[in-house]
């Protein structure tokens, strides 16, 4: 009776804390790891944040292949990526300056990619991340989405990264979780009225191509906060906004967070 006992103990003591993910793993996914409070975790060899209950994060990229391998207390845990498939996105009636740059506006480009790349670069210990995100722009339509491969104006160009909501100029634009400002920017030569939001571990959102602008670097805000309204700024053809999900540098899919209908 006392092994049993003890084999019991020892089984509901390692259950307990088995790690668990929430969050498929499919390219451009955002996922969430829970395992036992205390534990070091790498991912693919890098060690990542954990909160002090345990929970950690991470995303996927667009075209990631290779397995996920996670190292928990020198132990490996290895996940195969399910591949997607994109749509071919064809945009015309841009501004030809805006498809492709004259020389003369390299340098500035070149500056605004790395103050944007210093806000998503934010690796805190803020535990935002962890609750569930909402929509940023109430009833709004989707009308582009993440993955998908753009033809501007006939050119291919990058694949789009956001996930773009139709509204009118001057909707109200919420916070689509609590969050500190880590760029405000009226005026970027791509994106516009931008505005960029730290929610600890390296997860970063970002808001683009917006009129107003209503919070300042460093402010928090919370979940619902009306922090600007949609815009055409930037390269758009029109009224809309676009955000940004990221884990570091690692582009993510809004719509893994979001409960949107595409």
């Amino acid at each position: 009776m006392r092994i049993l006992l003890i084999l019991v103990f020892l089984f509901t003591t390692t259950s307990s804390f088995a790690t668990t993910f929430k969050g498929k793993f499919i390219q451009g996914s955002f996922i969430i790891g829970k395992t036992k409070p205390g534990s070091e975790v790498l991912l693919d060899k890098k060690k990542i944040k954990v909160t002090d209950n345990g929970l950690f994060a991470f995303g996927l990229g667009r075209d990631r292949k290779n397995d996920v391998i996670i190292t928990i207390n020198k132990k490996q845990i290895i996940k195969k990526v399910q591949k997607r498939e994109y749509n071919i996105q064809k945009i015309d009636g841009l501004e030809e300056n805006k498809v492709t740059p004259p020389e003369e506006f390299y340098k500035r480009i070149k500056k605004e990619n790395k103050l944007i790349a210093k806000a998503r670069s934010q690796n805190t210990d803020l535990t935002f991340f962890t609750k569930k995100f909402m929509t940023p722009v109430d009833n709004a339509i989707i009308t582009g989405v993440y993955g998908s491969q753009r033809i501007l104006n006939g050119k291919p160009k990058w694949p789009h990264y956001g996930l773009d909501f139709a509204a009118d100029e001057g909707t109200e634009v919420k916070a689509m979780l609590d969050g500190v400002v880590t760029l405000v920017e009226s005026d970027l030569f791509y994106t516009g009225g931008t505005l960029i939001f730290d929610h600890g571990h390296g997860i970063s959102t970002l808001y683009m191509h917006m009129e107003k602008l209503f919070v300042e670097n460093g402010q928090r805000v919370k979940q619902g906060d009306v922090i600007g309204t949609v815009g055409s700024t930037g390269r758009a053809t029109g009224a809309h906004l676009d955000i940004r999900l990221n884990w570091f540098d690692v582009r993510l899919d809004p719509a893994t967070v979001l409960d949107v209908k595409k």
